[in-house]
């Protein structure tokens, strides 16, 4: 008598209130963040960046301004912090630091946002395209520095030595009285400008370095993120910064003018400010504060993408992408031997799961199955 050589499978009654649910999750916004998360990672990192960097950022204008009729006329980076620690103490290298606060955690949600969001858009097909990563930076910086403008003419007119202003609430209201709503953008066009290539080379210059450094050490690229980001991170701020110095100066005068002393312009205009130092000072002029700038933005760039990678590590690890999702494809969820079998396997997808008869045992209170984007969930419901 034949017998049957296939193995026998005991068949256990389902609960009359058991029933699988198959439902497809959607993905993450980009990179396994939502649009929020993106938010608050920059502003995070904004917030840490200028924070720590405040007191060389306040040598940088003090440098900035010099060569008018200001009163202090330091010429170098260490005169410029004698004179300031001399005649205001350590207090003067944070005056307006009050301002910047209030500025660099918007500015820099919306900055890095925009940023993730058009790089998603630009560099489809091509992850490492530096084209589409420096687009992307300039789509950031037009809408980020019409946010941090303002606060940036507030906190650099607070920076000034012997300067008029009590505090940040004081000077909001004075230079909108005295000057109108658009003394505060009066520098925005030169503020654009000077930080499209500023971006522009960052981003570029970031993306390309932390490929490369990456390759060099792939095996443990993950155990040196830290390092990679800063050392990427301090590249691209110190080159950028360099090569965008005059138009940074052009923005401090704007920014400054008519205070402490300070020249004012006939006009907004970049071509006018240039020709203007240029001809009160030569070309040198053009270059000042380049030592404390480049200074500022390498530890600053290192600082801040450190700090916005590990922010964005936390919220990946917070949303599960690292630990519910599977890269291979394997199916991760809820395994019990205590409840029915054969359940999964008369779903048409089950074997492209790779699910046999004896893993494919399920919880009766609630189990999820995920393989990428795709959630199997086996629920007990109450009629």
């Amino acid at each position: 008598m034949a017998t049957d050589a296939s193995p026998a499978f005991r068949t256990v009654p389902q609960p009359h209130d058991f029933h699988p649910e198959i439902s497809v999750s959607p993905s993450p916004t980009h990179d396994g963040l939502e649009f929020r998360q993106f938010m608050i990672a920059g502003s995070i990192a904004g917030l840490v960046e200028h924070m720590a960097m405040f007191p060389v950022d306040t040598l940088k204008t003090r440098m900035q301004v010099f060569g008018g009729s200001c009163s202090v006329q330091p010429i170098g980076v260490r005169q410029a912090l004698g004179s300031i620690l001399k005649l205001e103490g350590l207090a003067g290298l944070y005056r307006g630091i009050g301002a910047m606060g209030l500025g660099a955690g918007p500015a820099h949600a919306v900055y890095f946002s925009v940023y993730e969001m058009s790089k998603e858009f630009f560099t489809r097909g091509n992850p490492n395209s530096s084209a589409a990563h420096a687009v992307s930076g300039v789509f950031a910086t037009v809408t980020s520095d019409a946010v941090i403008t303002p606060m940036d003419v507030v906190k650099q007119r607070l920076q000034l030595q012997s300067s008029p202003y009590k505090g940040v609430a004081d000077c909001v209201k004075r230079v909108f009285v005295e000057e109108g709503v658009g003394a505060f953008y009066k520098s925005y066009k030169t503020t654009v400008v000077m930080n499209a290539p500023f971006t522009a080379v960052h981003f570029a210059t970031y993306e390309a370095a932390k490929r490369g450094l990456m390759e060099v050490s792939p095996e443990s690229a993950s155990d040196e993120r830290l390092v990679v980001h800063a050392t990427a991170g301090a590249a691209a701020g110190a080159l950028a910064a360099a090569v965008t110095t005059p138009l940074d100066v052009v923005k401090t005068q704007l920014q400054c003018q008519g205070v402490c002393g300070c020249d004012r312009f006939s006009s907004s205009s970049i071509g006018d400010v240039i020709r203007s130092l240029v001809t009160k000072d030569g070309y040198r002029g053009l270059m000042r504060g380049w030592v404390p700038r480049m200074l500022f933005h390498a530890p600053a760039a290192a600082v801040c993408w450190s700090t916005y990678e590990a922010s964005k590590t936390f919220f990946q690890e917070l949303n599960g992408s690292e630990s519910c999702r599977t890269r291979s494809g394997n199916i991760q969820g809820c395994i019990s031997a205590e409840t029915s079998t054969g359940v999964l396997n008369s779903h048409p997808g089950a074997a492209a799961f790779g699910v046999t008869h004896a893993q494919n045992q399920l919880s009766p209170s609630s189990c999820s199955y995920k393989n990428n984007d795709v959630d199997i969930n086996y629920q007990s419901k109450g009629e």
